[in-house]
C-alpha cells in the first residue's frame, strides 16, 4: 500500500470517480480494471466509508438474496437484471494501509460492493444477468419504470 505506484493508481481511480460524477451528477463507486488499472482497488463515495478499498474481499455472504436492475459506468445506457446476496461482509485496506472489516451490510452498499468486486474479477452484470428478457435500454427501462419495477424485488435508492 506504501509504494508510490500504488498510490498513484489510487489517486488515478479516486479522480475518475470524481470526474465521472461531475459530468454525470451520479456514480457512487469505481473498480481499478474499469480504468485500465490492474490492481484490486474501488473507489467509493459512500458516507462513513473510506475512500479507497484495496483487496477487497467478501468473507461472508447471506443467503437471502435480492433481484434488482443493476447499471454501470461501463454500458450507461443498459440495465440488467441480476441476483445478488442481500447482505455480505466485506474486508480490505484503506490508501493508509488501515485494515477494516464491515460486516453484515444494508442491501444497497452490499449490492455496490458486490458489483465493485465482480469488476476485480473480470465480471460483468450482463455475465450474471437473470430471466427472461433480462437486458433493457436505460431509455425503455425510464418510459416503462413501474412495468420494469415489478419483476425486481430490491430497488436501489
Amino acid at each position: 500500500v506504501n509504494d508510490p505506484r500504488v498510490q498513484a493508481d489510487g489517486q488515478r481511480v479516486l479522480q475518475a470517480l470524481q470526474a465521472f460524477r461531475a459530468e454525470h451528477g451520479f456514480g457512487r463507486a469505481t473498480a481499478a480494471p474499469q480504468l485500465g488499472i490492474q490492481r484490486r482497488m474501488i473507489a467509493l463515495c459512500l458516507p462513513d466509508w473510506p475512500a479507497l478499498l484495496i483487496n477487497p474481499e467478501i468473507v461472508w455472504s447471506s443467503d437471502t438474496t435480492v433481484t434488482l436492475w443493476d447499471d454501470c459506468m461501463c454500458f450507461p445506457s443498459l440495465l440488467v437484471r441480476v441476483q445478488r446476496a442481500a447482505s455480505i461482509s466485506v474486508r480490505f485496506l484503506d490508501q493508509y494501509g488501515t485494515r477494516y472489516e464491515r460486516n453484515e451490510l444494508d442491501t444497497a452498499t452490499a449490492e455496490l460492493l458486490q458489483h465493485e468486486i465482480d469488476h476485480l474479477d473480470g465480471v460483468l452484470a450482463v455475465d450474471r444477468a437473470i430471466g427472461p428478457e433480462p437486458l433493457v435500454s436505460r431509455t425503455t427501462f425510464e418510459q416503462q419504470r413501474a412495468y420494469f419495477l415489478e419483476q425486481v424485488d430490491f430497488v436501489p435508492a
